[in-house]
C-alpha cells in the first residue's frame, strides 16, 4: 500500500531552472568559460559542487577544490538574488493542486531535493505547510543518482521505500528512486524520464486519479 509521496523540487514543484541557468551563465561569463543551455541541461538534478565540476570539465580546466567551492558559493549568491522574485504564483501548473489532493487524502509528503536552498524556495512559494519532511542538499552526503535523499525522506516519514512514490523530472532522480526501491513518476520527455514507472509530460497531467489508476494494485 502506498502511504507517502516524495517530491523533487526544481522542475516538479516549481521551475527554478532559468534562475540556475542565469546564475551559472553569469559566473561562466566572469571566468571566460564556455557555457550554454546544452551544458545547463546536464546539471538537472545535480548538486552544486557536481555542477561546477561538470562545467569545469566542459572547459578543460583544472582548479583546486577550494577554488571550486568558492566559485560554487559565488554562483549560489547570484541564484539567491533571483529567488527573491519567486512567489506563490510560481508553482508549476498542477503541482499545488496535487499536493492539496494528497494532503486532503491523508498521505504523508516529503521533499527530496539536491538543492541546499529548498527552504528558501518553499518559503517564497508559501508551500512549506504541504511537507511533513524536508530533505535537501544539507540532509545527506551523497546526491542523486545515489538514493540517499529519498531514503532519508522515507525514514523520516516512517515508511519503507516500497510504500512511497517519488516524483522526479531528472534522469539522475529517477535512477536514484529506482536504486532505492521506490516507485517512480517521471515528469518530462520520454528520452529523459521514460525509465520511470509512470511518466507525464507535465505536472498538470499528474493528478491523484491518474497516479492511482496506474498503480491501482498499490492503493
Amino acid at each position: 500500500m502506498i502511504k507517502a509521496f516524495i517530491f523533487d523540487l526544481d522542475g516538479v514543484i516549481t521551475d527554478t531552472a532559468e534562475h540556475h541557468y542565469l546564475a551559472w551563465n553569469r559566473l561562466a561569463g566572469e571566468l571566460g568559460w564556455n557555457f550554454d543551455r546544452e551544458v545547463n541541461e546536464k546539471l538537472r538534478g545535480v548538486s552544486r559542487m557536481d555542477s561546477i565540476r561538470i562545467i569545469q570539465a566542459h572547459n578543460n580546466v583544472s582548479l583546486p577544490e577550494e577554488e571550486l567551492t568558492e566559485l560554487a558559493t559565488r554562483k549560489n549568491e547570484y541564484y539567491l538574488q533571483g529567488l527573491e522574485h519567486i512567489s506563490p504564483e510560481d508553482f508549476l501548473p498542477g503541482a499545488k493542486e496535487l499536493l492539496t489532493q494528497l494532503k486532503s487524502a491523508g498521505y504523508k509528503i516529503a521533499l527530496g531535493s539536491a538543492s541546499k536552498n529548498s527552504h528558501k524556495v518553499l518559503e517564497q512559494l508559501q508551500g512549506k505547510a504541504f511537507f511533513d519532511v524536508i530533505g535537501d542538499g544539507n540532509s545527506v552526503d551523497k546526491s542523486k543518482p545515489a538514493p540517499d535523499i529519498f531514503l532519508f525522506g522515507a525514514e523520516q516519514l516512517g515508511y519503507k521505500p516500497a510504500e512511497c512514490i517519488v516524483f522526479e523530472d531528472a534522469e539522475s532522480g529517477v535512477d536514484a528512486a529506482k536504486a532505492g526501491g521506490f516507485y517512480s513518476v517521471g515528469i518530462g520527455p520520454e528520452e529523459r524520464v521514460g525509465h520511470a514507472d509512470l511518466r507525464f509530460d507535465s505536472m498538470k497531467e499528474a493528478t491523484l486519479f491518474s497516479v492511482k489508476s496506474h498503480f491501482q494494485d498499490l492503493f
